[in-house]
């Protein structure tokens, strides 16, 4: 396909054809040939539980602290300005080691990574409360162990694109990761409730002990039940020699260079820092805007009602492209419902509206948005597999450093205008501008071969 994309051609273009079963079956039966390492049916049930529980307590142990945040910065008298800097901290941390944990996980595989991964983020968690009643410097303490957690959860991700890349069968991947959106949504839903329960009976601290210990027993059961068996299947050398290559970084940044690699970048930046607003102010837009309202309700329903969402996406996508539909058409569509569909549900939130309105509203966005796992979240995988836990990492690096900046920016906002309209504003504007940017250039053609043209993957024929 020509580098030059148009939104016609590409996406809504009624005279291309949507169905191409002769090339997604060639591209089934090239990777078997390139010998990629793939789970036994046995194994990859087995982990399709355990990375689904893991993504769930990663989320779980990174919103522990938003959802207490009402309640320290009560404790500690923070300001709005001191509560953003305190939750943006995590983000310095996270952008630091997401190519470092896609890299090392492309090369000694990412179960390995995982498990690090897992330990460090439990033993930070349980060891917060202490922290915090250290000294007179809270502030600074939290806000630096905030960053330590965004440290070791930020090779997590880009080891789990890495790990879905080289193990996962062929037309798989879509459904794999909206598992692990849907663990994700399980996480932030286990530290709504489970944290309004430990506010109420006990006290904020309680959350972050309890959150650390399961973190750690997950940790030691896939240590000692799933890696240390020998029936574990080793990684092995690729074939095609794309393991090698993925490596070497001037290879690293022709893909940058590459059109359609920036618009799933520039998308997945997009909804990385919309997300983060959502996860991390939403307890205090509801604490504030409906303060005798019950906490569970707004902690519970959204996560709750993008659990099917984020699973249905990935059954619907993987189907359609098992059926022959071109993988592009595929991943545009999901993206222009994940990021259009969001922005049209916040929108109303700028003004007044009821509580039931505002949480089924919320709820609409956190639906919408759990798609983006089956559109650009995925497209490394269609586009650079050699080196999906290396590109997924830089992805997410730029994602940490949006995060950074917007919730920062939305602790400013609104301290500064007492309102939270220009947030919801500014949400809407960034899901408009990345979306556009993925349909015109956005593609599912892969492109971290030399002769990337043998390749055609789901594209839809000009």
């Amino acid at each position: 396909m020509a580098d030059e994309h148009t939104l016609g051609n590409d996406w809504i273009n009624l005279d291309a054809p949507l169905l191409d079963r002769n090339v997604y079956t060639a591209n089934i039966a090239k990777d078997e040939a390139e010998g990629k390492d793939q789970w036994p049916r046995a194994v990859a049930r087995k982990w399709m539980l355990v990375l689904f529980v893991g993504t769930c307590l990663l989320y779980c142990a990174r919103m522990t602290m938003p959802v207490c945040a009402v309640s320290m910065a009560a404790t500690f008298h923070w300001s709005k300005i001191d509560t953003g800097l305190a939750l943006g901290g995590f983000f310095w941390g996270y952008s630091c080691t997401q190519i470092l944990g896609g890299h090392a996980s492309d090369k000694i595989g990412g179960e390995r990574v995982l498990i690090f991964s897992a330990a460090s983020w439990a033993v930070i968690t349980a060891a917060t409360p202490f922290l915090a009643h250290l000294g007179s410097h809270t502030l600074t303490l939290m806000t630096m162990a905030r960053a330590l957690m965004g440290l070791v959860q930020g090779v997590f991700v880009p080891s789990l694109a890495s790990l879905i890349a080289q193990r996962a069968a062929e037309g798989e991947n879509g459904f794999l990761m909206s598992i692990i959106q849907s663990g994700s949504s399980l996480g932030i839903l286990m530290a709504g409730g489970l944290g309004s329960l430990m506010l109420d009976l006990y006290s904020w601290e309680s959350a972050f002990y309890a959150v650390g210990f399961l973190s750690g027993l997950w940790a030691l059961v896939v240590w000692q039940v799933l890696l240390k068996g020998k029936s574990y299947p080793k990684q092995k050398q690729r074939k095609n020699g794309s393991h090698s290559r993925s490596f070497s970084m001037s290879y690293f940044l022709s893909l940058l260079r590459k059109p359609c690699v920036w618009a799933m970048v520039f998308a997945h930046l997009c909804t990385c820092g919309t997300s983060y607003i959502l996860l991390s102010w939403m307890p205090t837009y509801f604490s504030e805007e409906y303060p005798h309202a019950a906490v569970w309700v707004y902690n519970v329903f959204p996560w709750l009602a993008a659990i099917p969402a984020a699973l249905w996406g990935g059954y619907v996508s993987d189907s359609l492209i098992s059926r022959g539909y071109s993988v592009v058409f595929v991943r545009k569509t999901m993206q222009f419902i994940a990021m259009g569909a969001s922005g049209v549900c916040v929108m109303p939130l700028a003004g007044k509206v009821s509580f039931h309105m505002a949480v089924i509203l919320i709820s609409a966005a956190m639906v919408s948005l759990s798609l983006t796992s089956c559109g650009a979240s995925v497209n490394v995988q269609d586009l650079t597999p050699s080196c999906a836990g290396a590109l997924f990492g830089f992805m997410n690096m730029l994602g940490a450093f949006m995060g950074v900046v917007m919730v920062s920016l939305t602790g400013y906002l609104i301290e500064v205008t007492q309102s939270w309209a220009a947030v919801f504003f500014l949400i809407t504007g960034i899901h408009v501008v990345g979306l556009v940017v993925f349909l015109w250039f956005g593609d599912a053609q892969r492109v971290d071969l030399e002769h990337p043209k043998s390749f055609t993957t789901g594209i839809i024929s000009l």
